[in-house]
C-alpha cells in the first residue's frame, strides 16, 4: 500500500504525518529538522512511498537536495497555494494540523510543485544578493552622513564616490565632535567598499568563465549582472515549454480579472523573481537610453514607444528580453542585431 508523507518544516524540529491511501494517519511524530533523521523515521515506519510533501522556505532546498539520497520522492510545494488549501481545510493552525493537511494534498495530488535550483544556482544567487546587500548599505551610510550633516549647515554637494570621504572630512574639520561621529562611519564605508569591489570581482570572475552569461552579454543592455542574474534564476532552461513562459515567471505579463461581466486587463503581474524582473527592466531601459548601436529589437521597443509611451516600451522589451535570452540558451546562439538575420535564421 502506498504511503503519503506531508513535512511542516520549522527551525528546530519538523512535524511529520504518514497516511496511507485511503487518507487514514498511520504516524505523527516530530523529528528534529536533519535529512537524517526525517529519513530513519521514515525507514523505521517501513511501506512505499509514493510522495513525500515539504513547503518551500529556507531549509526546502537543503532538504530536498538530502532526502532522495534515502530514495524518497521529495515534491517542493508552492507555498501560496499550499498555505490558501491548508486555511480553507482546518481551523486552528498548528505544526501537527499542517502536516496533516500536507500529507492529505500528496495523496490526492492537490498541489503546485515548484523547482528547486540547483547548488550552483543557489551560489551564484547568493553571491548577487550578498553584493546587492552591501550596495545597499553603503548607499545607507553616505546617505544617511548627508542628511545629517545637512542639519549643520555642511552640504555635501555633488561629489564623486573617490572624493567622497575627503569631502566629509573637509566639512567637519571645524567640528571636532563631529569628526568623532563621522570617523567610525567613514572607516565602516571604506572596508564595505572595499568588500564590495571583492565580490564585485568574483561576479565578473564567474561570468567570465561562463559561456552561457558570455552569450546573454551579447544582447544589448545586458551585462555581467543582468547575465548572472537570468541564469541564475532561470537555473535549467528546460523547465519552460515555450521561451513566452520566462515573462510571466518575472512577473512581466499582464494580470486578467474576469468574474461575470468583468472583464480587464490589468498591469503587470509582479510576481516570481523580483531581482530577476528588475535586472530585465534596467537592461531594456540601458538598450532604449544607452545603447548608440541599433538593433531591430530597439527599433521595434521604440515603435512601442511612439505608441504607448516610454514606460510601458520599456516594460515590454523587458518582457522580450526575457524571451530572446531563453531561446538563446536553448537554441546556443547569439544575439542578431540585424532583422535580414533573423528572418534567414
Amino acid at each position: 500500500m502506498a504511503h503519503f508523507v506531508g513535512l511542516d518544516v520549522s527551525v528546530q524540529e519538523t512535524a511529520v504525518c504518514v497516511v496511507d491511501e485511503v487518507g487514514k494517519v498511520i504516524c505523527e511524530r516530530k523529528v528534529p529538522t536533519e535529512p537524517d533523521d526525517i529519513a530513519a523515521l521514515l525507514t523505521s515506519i517501513g511501506g512505499d512511498y509514493a510522495r513525500v510533501g515539504i513547503e518551500a522556505g529556507p531549509l526546502s532546498q537543503w532538504l530536498v537536495n538530502g532526502l532522495p539520497e534515502a530514495d524518497l520522492p521529495v515534491i517542493c510545494v508552492e507555498t501560496r497555494h499550499m498555505k490558501a488549501l491548508l486555511k480553507a481545510q482546518q481551523i486552528n493552525k498548528s505544526d501537527r494540523n499542517d502536516a496533516r493537511g500536507i500529507a492529505q494534498m500528496m495523496r490526492v495530488g492537490l498541489f503546485k510543485p515548484v523547482h528547486v535550483k540547483t547548488l550552483a544556482a543557489q551560489e551564484q544567487r547568493m553571491l548577487l544578493t550578498s553584493r546587492k546587500l552591501l550596495q545597499r548599505k553603503l548607499l545607507d551610510i553616505e546617505c544617511d552622513m548627508r542628511g545629517t550633516l545637512r542639519n549643520f549647515g555642511l552640504k555635501v554637494g555633488v561629489v564623486s564616490t573617490k572624493n567622497y570621504e575627503a569631502r566629509i572630512r573637509e566639512l567637519v574639520e571645524s567640528f571636532p565632535r563631529l569628526a568623532a561621529i563621522v570617523d567610525p562611519l567613514l572607516t565602516v564605508r571604506q572596508v564595505m567598499r572595499q568588500q564590495l569591489a571583492t565580490l564585485h570581482k568574483m561576479l565578473l570572475n564567474m561570468v567570465r568563465d561562463d559561456p552561457v552569461c558570455r552569450r546573454f552579454m551579447t544582447v544589448p543592455g545586458v551585462g555581467p549582472v543582468v547575465a548572472l542574474t537570468y541564469r541564475a534564476s532561470v537555473d535549467q532552461p528546460h523547465r519552460f515549454v515555450h521561451s513566452r513562459d520566462v515573462g510571466a515567471h518575472a512577473g512581466l505579463t499582464p494580470k486578467r480579472y474576469q468574474s461575470g461581466e468583468i472583464n480587464y486587463d490589468g498591469g503587470i503581474s509582479k510576481c516570481g523573481d523580483a531581482m530577476l524582473r528588475s535586472m530585465l527592466y534596467e537592461a531594456a531601459q540601458s538598450m532604449l537610453t544607452r545603447s548608440k548601436k541599433w538593433s531591430w529589437l530597439k527599433a521595434w521597443a521604440m515603435r512601442v514607444a511612439q505608441r504607448r509611451g516610454m514606460r510601458r516600451a520599456t516594460v515590454a522589451l523587458a518582457r522580450r528580453i526575457a524571451v530572446i535570452l531563453h531561446r538563446m540558451w536553448i537554441d546556443g546562439t547569439d544575439f542578431r542585431w540585424s532583422n535580414s538575420a533573423v528572418k534567414a535564421a
